[in-house]
């Protein structure tokens, strides 16, 4: 088996004393591990960090097997966010995400495409968080678990929508889910269409909408909670008064 594909690093630990096993996001070949013959060493660290963007060549005896991958960096990757540790999170959030939650050697472009979306924006602090919170719902849309924001579970109109079920992931307008606030998940207006403005408490809601959801119908069922990483970054947004 080969393949030459654009991928993320999504992780990378060492492996013997020269090697790195490197955990890719492959655009056309979904997630990836491969051993990299003189990843441990200081030429090749700076492009195996989370979040770095390659050029791969692939090979393995079978499509079962670790292969091992000759890797080129693309673009300055995640040293050109060390002046920024808020957009630095982010990047290794997303990535963590994405190891976590998707399966090995399945195809997923969506999900890949969808990690370039939020790398191209980490440098606008003002939207990057907002494009964080569609970047996890459409994680959860490319697994098969996507949320009905389009009309009301209850009453089928299109106007006022405010809520989400917990349960279903449909949306519920604000007349309709007046009864039963306290069950419900707060929908952000920004996540409804483009011309959304961002208000107060918006990315929050965001993210715990986003965090519900992954956790309900992915994580759980692994047996494993949300990364640290994304918990870390959720902490440095609220810190900055952005979540």
């Amino acid at each position: 088996m080969e393949i030459t594909d654009e991928a993320f690093v999504l992780a990378a630990r060492a492996h013997g004393d020269t090697g790195a096993v490197v955990d890719l996001l492959t655009r056309e070949h979904g997630r990836r591990l491969a051993y990299v013959a003189g990843g441990a060493s200081r030429r090749m660290k700076p492009f195996l960090q989370a979040g770095a963007r390659v050029e791969v060549e692939l090979r393995a005896r079978t499509s079962d097997q670790l292969g091992s991958a000759r890797l080129e960096p693309v673009g300055e990757g995640p040293s050109a966010l060390f002046d920024d540790p808020l957009a630095l999170a982010g990047l290794l959030a997303a990535a963590a995400v994405a190891q976590g939650a998707l399966p090995e050697r399945e195809a997923h472009p969506g999900a890949f495409f969808a990690l370039e979306a939020l790398s191209g924006v980490l440098g606008l602090p003002d939207v990057w968080p907002a494009v964080y919170v569609r970047y996890e719902l459409g994680l959860l849309e490319e697994l098969g678990f996507g949320l009905d924001l389009s009309v009301c579970a209850v009453s089928g109109s299109r106007d006022d929508l405010a809520w989400v079920s917990p349960r279903t992931g449909r949306a519920v307008s604000m007349s309709a889910g007046a009864p039963y606030i306290d069950r419900l998940l707060r929908l952000p207006p920004f996540l409804l269409g483009a011309q959304a403005g961002l208000g107060e408490g918006d990315v929050r809601a965001g993210l715990d909408l986003s965090a519900h959801f992954l956790t309900r119908c992915v994580f759980d069922p692994l047996n494993r909670p949300l990364p640290e990483a994304r918990d870390r970054m959720v902490e440095r947004l609220r810190a900055a008064g952005l979540a």
